[in-house]
């Protein structure tokens, strides 16, 4: 019982050092980015892959299904062939970075999630979304390694243990998700 409620404990004492005020800031930009027509775009690699699969899944879906207004986003993992043609004949640092040259345009939003904050597919995903005039989020853990200073905002997740990293990131998903899911309905 004593790990359960540590890692309870500590991922508790990690989302109460979340700076809210920049996940208003990411949301404030996904609402603008859904009303102006623009596009989002989410990558991030292992379980960070999974999170922007799944928070595309939920803006492109659950945020979006019986809307007037409606999200326009692409999880960069989820074309598997893509990934792995880039990988295979380049290089895996720019899987990322190549689909956003063919999709990507000035003031679309790119969010790159992850936990160590060093991912090279990652950085050279923001480095170039910065290069062309999108607005760009940062989802990271520790210390927010390479990628919290390439990010316009950085969502930090100061925790050293990945798995309550990663639980953050979802957890800061949802919150975004849900938020034009539960309170733009309560507003209707």
């Amino acid at each position: 019982m004593e790990f359960f409620t540590t890692y309870r404990n500590t991922l508790e004492a990690t989302l109460n050092k979340l700076d809210l005020a920049k996940v208003e800031q990411a949301a404030d930009w996904l609402r603008e980015a859904r009303d102006e027509g623009r596009q989002i775009f989410v990558c991030g690699n292992g379980g960070s892959a999974m999170t922007a699969s799944h928070f595309v899944t939920d803006i492109v879906k659950g945020a979006s299904f019986g809307r007037d207004k409606r999200f326009r986003a692409m999880a960069l993992t989820d074309s598997l062939g893509t990934l792995t043609a880039y990988s295979n004949d380049v290089s895996y640092e720019c899987v990322f970075v190549e689909q956003l040259k063919n999709f990507a345009n000035p003031g679309d939003v790119v969010i790159a999630i992850s936990g160590s904050g060093n991912s090279p597919n990652v950085l050279r995903a923001l480095e170039y979304a910065n290069s062309i005039g999108c607005k760009t989020i940062a989802m990271t853990g520790r210390d927010g390694g390479k990628l919290a200073p390439l990010a316009q905002v950085n969502i930090l997740a100061a925790e050293p243990h990945m798995g309550r990293i990663e639980d953050v990131h979802m957890i800061v998903c949802h919150m975004l998700g849900y938020s034009f899911m539960d309170r733009e309905m309560a507003k209707a």
